[in-house]
């Protein structure tokens, strides 16, 4: 199952919704006490059950052992800094890319022109032969030590922001260009914003409604040849499922590209059939209400397919199906199965890295920080640096984690999952939530299967006074989850966070899948 736990709440209002990966507390009563509820099925010690309000669904489920091993499972130019003027894109009528506005005229302490920052494309749904991102501006240096202006973009990253455009706090989001496939990205584009970023699943989903009609349209959709049916897919996640179609696109991220990538298209009215049993798993993640209005999911977490291996050699029920009456499981070749894109990537394919800024304990209005492609392949993507602990994980992203000298748990480091999620019976709680009367630390101590280990502190705030603020963004918002440590959205924030997909290699020594953190 895949990892996305989100007990989000804006105002007042709480909902635990667990979605891609590692699993969550799905949307519940609301009564006061309730727990998340991770991917898996068997119920945590004492049987606490998920609970939450999501925007008046109603809905629960039992805390469980969130072992992540499922059945399946935004950018903008930056100004210069002495000067320096944004790059800006903007989409025409007919699709064509928009202009990237170059960066320049940073003065350098010297005196000695250099030059801002480029500009890094605009973002926008273009439905032409082009994609609506604007061309990042080339930023150029007259010499000199270049104190006012920054190094131009090299095309291997992205912007990701936390804020009021989901209704679930802690949500991180990031724009996603998708075109017609072998087309290398700039035929039939549309960029569709508000994607939610998951380290703890693997490939992209789109909401059918959020994908004009014209590019849709040019994504192929896959077709069982033994049935002559189109090819249905379903992803199962902590807080429920989604159905729809097996399609084919260029994903573009920065000016990186997935060819031909295969993508769910959730929703797509080109299947006709239900949901089978084998797939449903709690509510519907069919709308993009459901998610807190987020427009899809993108899963960049350590393994490069949503099944791998089980579902090449034979039908695998909660993944691939014919879309007959009834729907009927089949096999799929990992070449065609939903991927992970950074693997599709031509050079920046082995990882990625995740870095927050630092907000203050009682939480911000926003937060905005940049994930990074490639680990070890760019100027920008160094390896994690002497010191810093590498853990090995399984092709889901876990590990072995306990808090404050407990048991040993399964433990995985999850952006889909928007609070720092364990088992603490004595904490206080509100609505899942924990609620110290006033904040408290946490050890954490984490190691893999080879004998690496690491230890880091974790911070729970008061969820009460916490929720009843306006911010979006929290480094302290903690929740129930029963034999589990779920090191979601908070822990990023002040950090750098690795990723290293399976089978690949960074310099001479690390090899895939592994994670790593280090502060700023």
């Amino acid at each position: 199952m895949n990892k996305i736990i989100l007990a989000s709440a804006l105002a007042l209002s709480v909902a635990l919704v667990a979605c891609g990966g590692g699993g969550g507390g799905d949307e519940g009563d609301g009564a006061p006490g309730q727990a998340a509820v991770s991917n898996g099925s068997a119920p945590s010690s004492g049987g606490a059950s998920g609970s939450g309000t999501n925007g008046g669904k109603s809905g629960s489920g039992s805390a469980t052992s969130a072992t992540n091993n499922p059945p399946n499972n935004s950018s903008s130019g930056n100004n210069g800094s002495a000067g320096g003027k944004a790059g800006s894109g903007s989409t025409t009528p007919s699709g064509n890319a928009g202009d990237g506005g170059s960066a320049s005229g940073g003065q350098s302490s010297g005196g000695t022109d250099s030059s801002g920052s480029s500009g890094s494309s605009g973002s926008g749904t273009s439905v032409g032969d082009t994609s609506g991102s604007g061309a990042p501006g080339g930023g150029s240096s007259d010499g000199g030590a270049p104190d006012g202006g920054a190094t131009a973009d090299i095309g291997n990253t992205v912007a990701v922001s936390v804020s009021s455009a989901s209704s679930v706090r802690n949500v991180p989001l990031v724009s996603v260009t998708v075109c017609q496939p072998g087309s290398s990205g700039q035929k039939n584009c549309a960029t569709i914003d508000n994607v939610l970023l998951d380290t703890g699943s693997f490939g992209l989903r789109l909401y059918a409604s959020a994908i004009p009609p014209a590019t849709l349209a040019a994504l192929p959709i896959q077709r069982d040849a033994a049935s002559g049916t189109n090819v249905a897919a379903c992803g199962m996640f902590g807080s429920g499922y989604t159905w729809g179609s097996l399609r084919s696109a260029d994903v573009k991220l920065s000016r990186e590209i997935a060819a031909s990538a295969p993508i769910q298209v959730i929703g797509d009215p080109a299947i006709v059939s239900s949901a089978p049993s084998s797939c449903v798993y709690n509510d519907s993640l069919n709308t993009t209400g459901s998610l807190g209005g987020v427009n899809g999911i993108l899963g960049v977490g350590v393994a490069r397919n949503d099944c791998g291996a089980a579902c090449a050699s034979s039908a695998q029920a909660g993944y691939y199906y014919a879309d007959a009456a009834p729907a009927t499981p089949i096999a799929m070749p990992l070449a065609n199965q939903v991927t992970n894109p950074v693997a599709l990537f031509p050079i920046d394919n082995n990882g990625l890295i995740v870095d927050m800024p630092a907000i203050d304990a009682t939480g911000a209005l926003t937060s905005s920080g940049t994930v990074i492609f490639g680990v070890g392949t760019q100027s920008n993507n160094a390896l994690p640096g002497a010191g810093t602990t590498i853990l090995a994980t399984d092709r889901w992203g876990n590990f072995s984690g306990s808090v404050a000298g407990g048991a040993a748990v399964p433990a995985f480091i999850d952006s889909g999952s928007n609070t720092l999620g364990f088992e603490d019976w004595a904490l206080p709680q509100y609505q899942g939530f924990y609620a110290p009367v006033s904040a408290i630390q946490r050890a954490l101590a984490l190691s893999d299967t080879t004998g690496a280990a690491a230890t880091a502190s974790i911070g729970i705030g008061n969820a009460r006074a916490l929720l009843a603020t306006r911010y979006t963004a929290f480094s302290t918002l903690g929740s129930f989850l029963g034999q589990t440590l779920d090191l979601g959205m908070p822990f990023f924030y002040g950090q750098r966070v690795w990723y290293g997909i399976e089978g690949t290699r960074a310099g001479a020594n690390v090899t895939g899948p592994y994670v790593s953190f280090a502060a700023r």
